[in-house]
């Protein structure tokens, strides 16, 4: 299966994470409301490694989306999304253009409640 999100540049900030289940490299794992990358594959029940912030991270969005936009991860679908509704706030599209939903689109990982770390 193909990532859900790929790691395209910048400084992540990162916490350890034990999945209940394996994950796979890319895959958005949301806790609380906060969505975390997992930044190689971990097998269940082993400690790993999650980005929980910083950085930019390519993925598919659901539909056309504007530079500099507010950007929600839709943990159903596996995609970026500008609905709030039910969904984790990921950060926002970068600046350098849009796109029409058919094609990638790189989001700046900045979720709003990364108050309380991963334990």
């Amino acid at each position: 299966m193909a990532a859900q999100v790929k790691y395209r540049r910048g400084n992540c900030l990162k916490a350890n994470y034990t999945p209940g289940s394996a994950v796979a490299a890319g895959d958005v794992v949301v806790i609380n409301k906060v969505p975390y990358v997992a930044d190689s594959d971990i097998a269940a029940n082993k400690l790993g490694s999650v980005s929980c912030g910083g950085g930019i991270y390519e993925g598919t969005p659901d539909a056309a989306i504007q530079g500099g936009k507010p950007i929600w991860w839709d943990d159903t679908n596996n995609k970026f999304t500008e609905t709030a509704t039910s969904n984790a706030h990921f950060g926002y599209s970068a600046p350098a253009g849009s796109t029409n939903g058919d094609t990638l689109i790189e989001v700046i990982h900045a979720p709003q409640a990364v108050t309380g770390l991963l334990v």
